[in-house]
């Protein structure tokens, strides 16, 4: 009986470009999958000529011999042997992302877990560097039997011979799983460890010292190796990953390397100057305002920020000047500022005043 033409079995034509084929194939796979026809056998023949169909005509060597010759061009042994052998990659580049590509390397199930933690620090723990101590939750290794989970000795299972994996054949290709006698582990343990219940680990809080380096901010993680939860088995432990986040201050706020503040002066200062002082860690900074400070001014301290641990730095400080009107005056200090506004000239005195007074005239009219 002659076999069927390869393009018929996909539903596409002869000049059908990679896209196509694809396409037609990822369609008629999800149609006949045995997975969605369990127990029938002609959905799972029709999968396999599918999926043998697909192997010819998606590579392209195949495919010119297979156009220029036909069946005869394809060694039947070669394309019959290229279907179990390659069927697993096949499907796992079509359907990388609903099943998941079996050419991605799994880690090992008995690995230790990462640990997450957030550390809240002080402006000046990050800007400075600084050593603190954590407690975390997690699992470390059972000093009872040094983390094998059992007494005694241990048996290599018969049943996958200690591979803790047995392979299944299901229609036309092999289905790998874990052993069902020992549960994946490829051991039979008769004397479990009673202190970890023969699971090799128990939990404890763990206290741990940090180093912190200076420069760090919101949203930078650290991670220690190996200070996660402790394998299964004595596999390799997890990471722990600490992720730092900068309390409010009650003066400086920070962008990057930068630092800001906001500082009140009372509008005599602002008149007349004067010199503010800042407090800025161990130290404290003299600012010199000049005379008709308005409020908003900005002052930069260049190289007064924050040096990182990134090597960036150190950024600059920027003071901005808030002019505080007086409040809570009696009968006396009113009258003298009455006297002194009279004693004023408007255009001289307040430029900005009187434009926005002609710019308001100019708009009614």
């Amino acid at each position: 009986m002659p076999k069927e033409d390869y393009y018929s079995i996909l539903n596409v034509n002869k000049n059908a470009n990679e896209v196509e084929i694809k396409k037609s194939y990822r369609r008629l796979a999800m149609k006949y999958h045995p997975d969605r026809n369990k127990g029938d056998i002609l959905a799972e023949e029709k999968f396999k000529k599918v999926s043998e169909a697909y192997d010819v005509l998606s590579n392209p060597e195949k495919k010119k011999l297979y156009d220029t010759y036909g069946h005869s061009g394809i060694d039947p042994n070669t394309y019959s042997s290229n279907v179990n052998m390659n069927f697993s990659d096949i499907f796992g580049d079509i359907f990388g992302d609903v099943f998941g590509s079996s050419k991605k390397e799994k880690n090992n199930n008995n690995n230790g877990n990462d640990i997450y933690y957030k550390l809240d620090l002080t402006l000046e723990e990050a800007i400075n560097g600084t050593n603190v101590k954590i407690g975390v939750k997690t699992l470390v290794c059972c000093k009872i039997c040094n983390g094998l989970g059992t007494k005694g000795d241990v048996q290599i299972c018969k049943t996958c011979k200690g591979l803790g994996n047995v392979r299944i054949q299901q229609g036309f290709f092999t289905i790998q799983q874990s052993c069902p006698k020992c549960n994946g582990e490829g051991n039979i343990v008769k004397d479990y460890c009673k202190n970890c219940m023969g699971d090799g680990r128990i939990e404890e809080n763990v206290v741990l010292s940090v180093k912190i380096p200076l420069g760090v901010d919101t949203g930078d993680k650290i991670r220690l190796n190996g200070k996660g939860e402790a394998g299964k088995k004595n596999s390799p432990s997890g990471d722990l990953y600490i992720e730092i986040n900068i309390k409010k201050h009650d003066i400086y706020f920070r962008k990057n390397i930068d630092l800001y503040c906001e500082i009140p002066i009372n509008f005599i200062v602002a008149i007349l100057g004067g010199i503010i002082e800042i407090p800025l860690w161990n130290e404290k900074i003299k600012i010199k305002v000049p005379p008709e400070t308005q409020t908003g001014k900005i002052f930069r301290l260049k190289g007064s920020g924050i040096k990182s641990f990134k090597g960036d730095g150190p950024g600059d400080l920027y003071c901005t000047v808030i002019v505080e009107i007086p409040i809570n005056l009696n009968e006396e200090q009113k009258k003298l500022l009455i006297d002194f506004d009279k004693s004023t000239n408007m255009v001289k005195c307040y430029p900005k005043i009187s434009l926005w007074a002609e710019t308001v005239k100019k708009f009614f009219k």
